[in-house]
């Protein structure tokens, strides 16, 4: 069943983000993983947020985000994205997801 991770995430130190970045892209997509949305400018339609920018995947299964989340590369680039940015990260199911 396909899950979702999404990203919401306030820039701390912007070159070492850029570092993550420029380094994301190749090692997500081994692991089976799409890139539906990455947007620095989101518009809050209701509540309020200090997010800077918003980053929206897709996995076949909770198997393949582990495999990336949890792999030697990404945990390497990583670094980056935790020196870079101040991050909430969710797992969210797809519809007809049953437990």
């Amino acid at each position: 069943m396909t899950v979702y991770v999404l990203a919401q995430l306030k820039f701390t130190d912007r070159v070492a983000y850029d570092r993550y970045q420029a380094r994301f892209f190749d090692v997500f997509t081994r692991y089976s993983g799409t890139l539906l949305a990455a947007d620095e400018a989101p518009r809050v339609l209701e509540g309020a947020t200090d997010r800077e920018k918003v980053v929206l995947m897709s996995f076949p299964d909770e198997a393949a985000v582990t495999a990336w989340a949890e792999s030697a590369e990404y945990r390497e680039i990583s670094k980056d994205r935790h020196a870079g940015a101040d991050t909430v990260t969710l797992l969210v199911h797809g519809l007809g997801h049953r437990e």
